[in-house]
């Protein structure tokens, strides 16, 4: 915990003066509580007085009666200490919990795509939620008594010296021996608990697939294979806590056995020396006392070592993300490859991409030139690196080998705000967020938020504004994930966000495959208007190949390298994988192309 506090100091900065209150409260309340056993001593020596020969004892009664007023002012007094140390450790808890969860979203936002795939969605999940919140409980808990436990200890040893140096020794033998059972016990289950929460995030996994995926699971009636699956995980997940929590059980029963022999030892020294007259038995009593102090401190210092083992392995974890650095590659200007001579708006020069050490090349030596407002279409099979291409020119991941160029400038050059302000993207996987239509849209440009005009001017570009409508307008709900709206409403929607953002670069990643060819054949010339006014750059993947005919440029690409570039009319000519692609899709003399746009009318008439 110490280890993980010192990586994680920075963070408690802001709440030093809670992290010093804190415990020096639990130090006020626990001094309080030392003097407990001296007034209960002085009570049976002095209050109580020497035995009568006729049986009794010659009381003080007065004297009785102060001490145990002195006892309750005591209690009360270490009342509030106790209350006041709470206060300021949940304080400083609670705090630094805050800060970290919004260093770790921050962190989070500033990771490349890489470094997401690498991660993985849950295991980020589980470190801004569980892990978190056990480090905050273990704050808690280490603010609280780190330094009561050790000074009730080591002060009732002082005391017992004070009372009685032999039998202080009985407490000088057994405190070594228990902090030496507390070390060993929690230097194992130190990375027991660390593993567990590793496991944890498959268990968070499962979970997330299937909560994301339940129309899939039930579709191909796989609930009893993902259910036993779940089983399988959170089995693991208990078995590794189960044997975590076995061995940390034994704390207590380790700390009980050793303190009980302790208290045997100073009971036979007590009676053998109260038997001599070197001892009083008040004092017997006080040592007594002492040393159950002792015990429920160690009960004590016991789960607080469980609770802050598990905190340390999760602060390690959350650390861990903390000291990730983007690996998207960054250069200077003066760097040799942050220019190229090649002319064009646009150059990918010789590009290759991998994913992850060992996989095979995503792209392998690309190489075309785009002029500003120009309309590059890409097309090609499944897997053939569609995606993985377009994803280059904002520096979603970083090149292999080659350079991708904008205005002759690398990308890796730009800053990441100054090279994102330039584009607008449609992803391939549509995603909507909470909220409503304005909302939503307003993130492709905030400051046109309240702009009704632009929204709508927007929206009728992406054939979207009847479907709001339907909805209720711009301040129409837009569930999570946009689960109220359907795969093409969505994806209309995702399309006039993008085109609220005015950019000089249009990025859209097969984002009409849900729609019908009357509905994308709309939009398509709609956007094709609006960017012809605006002298836009456009990327549009597609599967379809008549979403590309009025391309000034089509890329085709097969398993990531590619095999024809040029027009429509050209690449029916020159390139066969595009002639099949376009006879399959609409037969040979175009027939089918033309007699699909007319279906999709007939669909869009009929709705």
């Amino acid at each position: 915990m110490l280890c993980s506090m010192k990586k994680l100091f920075p963070y408690f900065k802001f709440y030093k003066k809670e992290c010093v209150l804190a415990p020096l409260f639990k130090l006020l309340e626990a001094a309080f509580e030392l003097l407990v056993p001296v007034v209960v001593a002085r009570i049976v020596d002095v209050g109580l007085g020497a035995p009568l020969e006729g049986g009794g004892y010659n009381a003080d009664n007065g004297y009785i009666v102060r001490m145990s007023f002195l006892l309750i002012a005591l209690g009360l007094v270490g009342l509030v200490c106790a209350v006041a140390a709470q206060y300021f450790a949940a304080k400083a808890a609670t705090g630094v919990s805050y800060k970290i969860k919004n260093a770790l979203f921050s962190k989070l936002q500033s990771l490349s795509y890489a470094d997401y795939d690498r991660l993985g969605t849950s295991a980020m999940l589980n470190r801004m939620t569980g892990d978190v919140q056990q480090f905050q409980t273990g704050v808690n808990m280490f603010l609280r008594l780190f330094l009561r436990s050790p000074l009730i200890v080591f002060g009732a040893m002082i005391a017992a010296f004070c009372i009685d140096p032999p039998s202080a020794w009985v407490f000088a033998a057994v405190i070594p021996a228990l902090f030496l059972a507390v070390a060993a016990i929690m230097g194992i289950t130190t990375p027991l608990y660390k593993k567990a929460q590793e496991k944890s995030d498959r268990v968070v996994l499962a979970a997330r697939e299937n909560l994301t995926g339940v129309r899939v699971v039930r579709a191909f009636c796989k609930e009893e294979e993902e259910k036993e699956n779940f089983r399988e995980r959170n089995a693991a997940l208990t078995r590794g806590r189960e044997k975590a929590g076995a061995i940390g059980a034994l704390m207590n029963p380790v700390t009980f056995a050793l303190v009980n022999i302790a208290v045997i030892f100073l009971l036979k020294i007590g009676a053998i020396r109260v038997n001599g007259g070197a001892l009083t038995q008040g004092s017997v009593i006080a040592l007594y006392n002492l040393m159950s102090q002792i015990l429920v401190e160690l009960v004590k210092f016991a789960n607080l070592v469980v609770t802050v083992t598990k905190a340390a392995a999760c602060g390690s974890r959350i650390e861990g993300v903390l000291n990730m650095n983007s690996s998207l590659c960054r250069m200077s200007e003066n760097d040799a490859d942050a220019r190229t001579k090649k002319r064009g708006y646009i150059v990918f020069d010789n590009v290759s991409l991998t994913y992850g050490n060992g996989a095979e090349s995503a792209l392998k030596n690309i190489s075309f030139t785009v002029e500003k407002g120009e309309t590059v279409g890409i097309i090609g099979g499944t897997g053939s690196g569609k995606s993985s291409l377009v994803s280059l020119l904002p520096h979603f991941y970083d090149v292999t080998c080659g350079g991708v160029y904008l205005e002759g400038k690398n990308v890796a050059a730009y800053s990441t705000r100054e090279l994102r302000k330039k584009i607008a993207i449609v992803p391939q996987k549509v995603a909507l967020f909470k909220g409503t239509v304005r909302s939503n849209l307003a993130w492709g440009n905030p400051g046109a938020k309240d702009d009704d005009a632009a929204l709508w001017e927007a929206l009728d570009c992406a054939q979207a504004s009847d479907v709001v409508k339907q909805k209720g307008g711009l301040d129409a709900a837009v569930e999570q994930g946009g689960g109220n709206f359907s795969g093409g409403q969505k994806q209309r929607l995702s399309v006039a966000r993008a085109l609220m953002k005015d950019a000089e670069i249009l990025i859209l990643d097969d984002s009409s495959s849900a729609l019908d060819y009357a509905t994308e054949r709309a939009m398509t010339d709609a956007i094709a208007l609006r960017r012809k006014r605006k002298n836009q750059t456009a990327f549009i993947v597609s599967q379809r190949a008549s979403s590309l005919i009025n391309a000034d440029k089509i890329i085709v690409l097969d398993e990531g390298e590619v095999i024809g570039a040029g027009t429509h009319e050209e690449l029916l000519k020159t390139c066969s994988v595009y002639r099949e692609i376009y006879e399959f899709q609409y037969g040979k003399n175009g027939d089918g192309a033309t007699s699909g746009r007319i279906s999709g009318e007939k669909e869009a008439e009929d709705e």
